[in-house]
């Protein structure tokens, strides 16, 4: 009989307190996948349930997904500014862009140095 074992930590990987998430360059994600924790927060916060949220991510343990839950909930300062970051305003601001009303990207012309 084989015994099943969890997924060993690579060596980016920092372990937090709570068992499916670890943190990869400052993220938390969901141990074994490149699933940011803060995907499963949005999700959660949008009023998925965590079926919901196994059928969008299907190779993910119910366990991890309630754990990635938990983790949002101890560390919801830091997962709202980092999904506040990511907003697509907030991306467009920092690249220089802005979207039309059709929804098409829009960067300004480059300036001439001369």
């Amino acid at each position: 009989m084989t015994a099943i074992t969890a997924p060993q930590a690579e060596p980016f990987e920092h372990h937090t307190e709570h068992p499916h998430v670890v943190q990869v360059k400052g993220v938390p994600i969901v141990r074994g996948t490149r699933l940011p924790v803060r995907l499963i927060a949005q999700m959660y916060r949008a009023g998925d349930t965590v079926e919901d949220i196994l059928q969008t991510y299907p190779h993910l343990h119910p366990a991890a997904a309630h754990d990635a839950i938990s983790y949002y909930l101890d560390h919801r300062g830091e997962l709202e500014q980092e999904i506040a970051a990511r907003h697509i305003e907030q991306v467009l601001a920092r690249a220089g862009a802005r979207m039309d009303e059709r929804g098409f990207i829009m960067f300004a012309p480059p300036t001439s140095n001369g």
